[in-house]
Order: structure tokens, then sequence, then C-alpha cells
């Protein structure tokens, strides 16, 4: 791959970051030069290319890449894996050939700050198009689309269309609600947002109900847990909202269209505070080649096509303000979100994830 022409002398072709990343133990796909170069030859020589390493799967980015391609004439080569990246850009280190990667979750996207693979970017469009809530106040990361964590209901068992994160510790969910492990970086975002609203001690009491009130020990998907809640082993599920539109546009797995169809949407706390959000993101790599085409993508991905596009093929909300989400989306109600900046969040993830230990949360109900 070239890089910028003030690091000419240490360019490497585009093989070595494919071939490398078909090494990796924990690469599941690589769609490289053939499946998603898509620029002409005549558009690279203009536009050159960039390099991303991405957390999110290929099928999901593509349509971004694809516009992105087409407006700039930067041609994207992508490597995807389901873990791991970070710890291979660290070891690569500036002679990493990644410019972008992207995630989902506060806590990979500080993680990767933590691990100083991350350089910071000041662009004037990237603060007019992203809240300051979803962006690092230092310019290290960046909100491009977010997800709601929600209650899925039973559409059969649960009368009441309104509810909060509070009554989840009610006792009267006892043995109704489904839940992945505590310590998934999903709901650790979640501990840490009771944490920041209520303080450590009363999260923890919270956190206690919450388990108490638990169907099964906590395991699986989010989409797991709607399955439970279609078999009839909870009555609640806690989960991210685009995984309903994935459970109702699957016609590979058909089954789980009749999970999504037996539960409804509560947004929780939508009459207070709002509902916790998260965001799948952005971080310019340290060592970007190709800084200036990096940051041209990032800044691309939250102009209002691309954020159109999240909303359309995705199925998650826009953040940047003034694009609506998907027909689909909208369909499950209105989303109040929680104005908690994310900054807040990741720095209470590390409290968080010591009371899911201490209440021993993924143990069970009966622990």
């Amino acid at each position: 791959m070239t890089k910028d022409t003030t690091r000419r002398g240490t360019a490497r072709t585009t093989r070595p970051l494919i071939v490398g990343a078909i090494a990796m133990a924990t690469l599941v796909v690589a769609a490289g030069t053939l499946a998603l170069q898509h620029s002409s030859r005549g558009a690279m020589a203009a536009g050159g290319e960039v390099n991303v390493y991405s957390y999110r799967q290929p099928s999901l980015i593509k349509p971004l890449l694809d516009a992105f391609s087409k407006e700039t004439g930067i041609r994207v080569n992508i490597v995807f894996a389901k873990k791991g990246l970070i710890e291979r850009m660290a070891a690569e280190g500036a002679n990493s050939p990644a410019d972008v990667l992207l995630t989902v979750d506060i806590g990979r996207l500080t993680g990767a700050v933590r691990r100083g693979v991350s350089q910071a970017v000041s662009s004037p469009v990237l603060e007019a198009n992203i809240p300051p809530a979803y962006r690092d106040p230092e310019g290290h990361w960046f909100g491009l689309s977010r997800r709601a964590r929600v209650v899925y209901a039973s559409k059969e068992r649960v009368k009441q269309n309104t509810i909060t994160y509070e009554e989840l510790a009610d006792p009267k969910w006892r043995g109704k609600i489904c839940i992945r492990s505590g310590q998934h970086v999903y709901n650790i975002a979640l501990f840490a947002a009771m944490i920041a609203h209520h303080g450590k001690e009363k999260a923890k009491a919270w956190l206690k109900g919450l388990k108490a009130n638990l169907a099964r020990k906590p395991s699986g998907n989010d989409r797991a847990q709607v399955k439970g809640v279609y078999s009839g082993e909870c009555d609640l599920a806690i989960g991210n909202t685009y995984y309903m539109a994935k459970m109702m546009l699957n016609d590979r797995k058909p089954e789980q269209k009749k999970w999504a169809a037996a539960v409804k949407i509560l947004f929780p706390n939508a009459q207070g505070r709002g509902t916790h959000v998260n965001v799948s993101g952005a971080i310019l790599a340290r060592h970007a080649p190709n800084r200036t085409n990096g940051i041209k993508l990032i800044e691309f991905l939250t102009s209002k096509r691309a954020q159109e596009i999240y909303a359309s093929v995705n199925h998650e909300y826009p953040v940047r303000e003034g694009v609506a989400a998907s027909e689909l989306v909208e369909s499950w109600g209105t989303l109040k979100a929680d104005p908690l900046p994310l900054k807040t969040i990741a720095e209470l993830r590390k409290a968080a994830s010591e009371l899911v230990d201490e209440v021993a949360f993924d143990e069970g109900p009966s622990s």
C-alpha cells in the first residue's frame, strides 16, 4: 500500500496487509482488494487509498465504503476480524499499515486510545457533525452511529408499555429477565451509566436486584435473550435496538423472525432522563500512512449521505442531528437518548466491571 509522500520510503503493498490478516488466528474475513477496492485505476491515481482495520462486518460497512470511494476516488482496503486488531496495531507500531480503525462501543474505542494506537484529530467537519457527547474532547475517537440498550418485552405476558432501568430490580420481575454476560462491553456501559446517575453503592444494590430477577445464568448474545422471551423462559430481555431489525429481516434464519414477532421494544426511562445509548465509531491510527485520506473517510462517515446509509442499511440511529432513523426503527417508538456523555461512561467502566464481579452477577440468580 502506498503512503503519503512524506513517508514514501516505508511504502508497502496491499498484499502484505491481506496476507498478514489471513495469518491472524482471530481473523474471520479478509475482504480486501478484490471485494472492497472499488475505485478505477484512474480514480486510484487521483485519490490514493486508505487502509481500514474493522471489527465491523464487511457487509455492514461495504455500502458506506462504496459510497466513499465513488465520491472521492479513494480506494479502500479493509481487513475484518472479530478480535485482535487493536493488539495487532500495537504490535506493528510505526510499521502498521492501518489508517482507520472501525469498532463498536465506547469501551473498545477508549481501549484503543489506552493502547496508544490512536492519534488526535482536529476537524471542524467532525466537530460540526458529531454532538459533543459522542466524541472525544481531545479528538482521539469519534462516534459514527448510535444504538440504544432497550428492554425486549413479551407481547403476550407483559402488558405495560413503559419501564425504567431502575424497575428491572423490582421483585415483581423475579425469575423473568434474560441478559447476556454482565462483563460484556454493552452491559458494562449500561452499568457505568447507572453508577453515573446513582453513585456506586446504589448501583451495586440495583445490580444485586437485577441479578435476583434473572431467569437463568447470563449467557449468549442479545438475540439469544429475545429467543428466551419467545420460548417463555423469560418475560423481559435486555439488548441493543439494531438486533430487532436483524431478526425481523433475517431470511437466512427465518426462525429469528418469530423471536422478533414475540416481543415489543420498551425504551427505558423515556419519560425521564432518557434511554442509554452507545456508539459505533472510529479512530485515526497513530501511525496512519495515509493520514489525510483517513481523516477524509471519518469525515465522510459523518456526512448526511453516510448517516442515511447507517440508518437505512444498518438500522442504527445516526449521530448527526437532522438525519432520521429508518422507517422500521421509527416504528418501534421515539428514542429519547440519555444525554450522559460517553466520556463519563468510559471513565466508570472499570468501576462497573468491578461491581459485576463483586455481586457475582455472571454466576446467575441462585448464587
